[in-house]
Formats: structure tokens, sequence, C-alpha cells
């Protein structure tokens, strides 16, 4: 596994993504809240388990005395829904997904053991720890519109992106071309502790250790490729904008079992069942 070369970046802090966009770090991971000039906004992921407060305060500086018209999560693993049950409640908002992670946020089935062999790293050798457990939001969970759009955001549109998880997704602003890419790719070398906590842009494929179906993960990747975004936040690092981001995550697309898959692995000739 290896970097993407990536050219000088202009934006280094998510609180600068761009109009109608703000994102929040929370340790290993990103939160990101999109709005419109009307005052609606939504939640997109809600980083690690116990990180309510922090993202309720967050928003609350953002938009103060209003609750969302919802939350969305790319994927169900525990640092992207972590917080989702606590928020959903207290808001009382319905929670969107793509139809096939609904078994991992409504009790029915955990995600499959990761992969501490892939990728180097701590953060690789640790993930045997982190939960898989399904959250459970009963109702409030709903499925995604089947046409791609998210509800209530007509700029917005999903992007089925699988790979990382069967039923993970992207978000796209044609508008500007803001990506929103969850983990179907990497902003740091999220295997490397040092990686995460020095946060040094750079481009790679998904978090090695959780990814299940290495051939899907590159689709995905390619499919985001020919979005040619101008600015790309994922769920992990720094984002990424530039004249030449689009080109570099092409040669991410183009070079993907180069320097994104790994060699080897328990899921990287075959993918998971």
């Amino acid at each position: 596994m290896d970097k993407v070369p990536i050219p000088e970046h202009d934006v280094t802090a998510l609180e600068a993504l761009g109009r109608g966009i703000a994102g929040l770090r929370i340790y290993i991971v990103n939160a990101f809240a999109i709005s419109r000039p009307s005052g609606e906004w939504m939640l997109i992921d809600t980083g690690l388990p116990h990180s309510h407060n922090r993202i309720r305060k967050w928003v609350e500086e953002l938009f103060a005395g209003t609750r969302p018209r919802g939350i969305l999560l790319t994927h169900g693993h525990s640092d992207h829904s972590g917080s989702v049950e606590k928020l959903a409640t207290f808001w009382d908002v319905p929670v969107y997904v793509h139809p096939l992670e609904l078994p991992y946020v409504t009790g029915r089935a955990k995600y499959l053991p990761p992969d501490p062999t892939v990728g180097g790293g701590m953060m690789s050798l640790l993930s045997p720890f982190l939960p898989r457990d399904p959250v459970n939001l009963g109702n409030r969970a709903q499925v995604l519109p089947s046409d791609g759009t998210v509800p209530g955001f007509p700029e917005w549109r999903w992007i089925h992106t699988p790979g990382h998880t069967p039923g993970h997704i992207a978000l796209f602003r044609e508008a500007d071309r803001i990506l929103i890419a969850g983990d179907a790719l990497s902003t740091t070398r999220q295997e490397s502790l040092m990686a995460v906590a020095t946060q040094r842009p750079e481009l790679h494929g998904p978090p090695a250790y959780m990814t299940t179906d290495w051939d899907q993960a590159r689709a995905s990747v390619e499919k985001l490729a020919t979005l040619r975004p101008r600015l790309i936040a994922a769920g992990h690092g720094r984002p990424l904008a530039g004249l030449d981001v689009a080109g570099a995550l092409s040669v991410l697309a183009k070079d993907f079992d180069r320097v994104a898959r790994p060699e080897h692995g328990r899921y990287v000739n075959r993918p998971a069942a």
C-alpha cells in the first residue's frame, strides 16, 4: 500500500469547507453538517460513542435553537454512528441510510471482523477491539430515496459506494463539486496512529482494516473519480481542495490495486460473504 501524491491544497481547517457545509474533527473521525439558506440543516455522521455532547455544542453554535432535518449516515461503523442513538432521540429526527446498511442500524446484524494484518500501523493492530455490535434505531432508521436525492436538500445527491461496507454512500454537490466521501477513501493514512495524530494530508483508499470487498472499493473510487471533485471531505483526514485534487483522485482510481489494495489479507482476494 502507498499514498498518492497530492498538490498544495487551499483548505487547512474543517471550518473552512465552503458555503452550506461545516465539519468537526472528533479525535480520529470527522462529522459534517450541510445546510440551506432557509436555515434547514442535516448532520452527516455522528462520530465516536460519547461524542453527542460535543456535537450538540458544535451545531448549537452553527444553528442556534434549531434541530436538524435529520441525520444521514455514510455507513454504520462505530466511529461514524457512535452517537447516533442519543442524538436522534434528543432531536426526535429520522436517520437516513442506504438499504444495505439497515441491518447494522436496526440491531439485526453486526459487521464482519476487521483484518488487523492489512495496512500496517497501530490502528490496524488495534482494530479487533473496535465495537462491531449494531446500533438499534428502530423506526427512526429510514431508507434514502432510490433516486439519489437527499431529503430536504435538492442540491446534494447520494452515491452508493460499497466496498468498505455494503451500503456505504458518499455525497456530492454538483454546483461547486464538493464531495463528502465518508470512508470510500481517506485523506490520511488511517492505519497509522502517527498519521492520524499529525493529520498530514495524503490521499489513500478506504481504511484497510475494516474494508471487506476490495473489488467494490476500487469500483467506488473509480466512480467518485468521474465526478472530478474540487474539494474532498473524507471521514478521516483533513479536507483537500485545489485545482489538481480531481487529478490526484483519478490517479488513485487508476492505480488503486497498486497503491491502495493490500497484497495479502482476509478479504483481499475474496470478498466477505
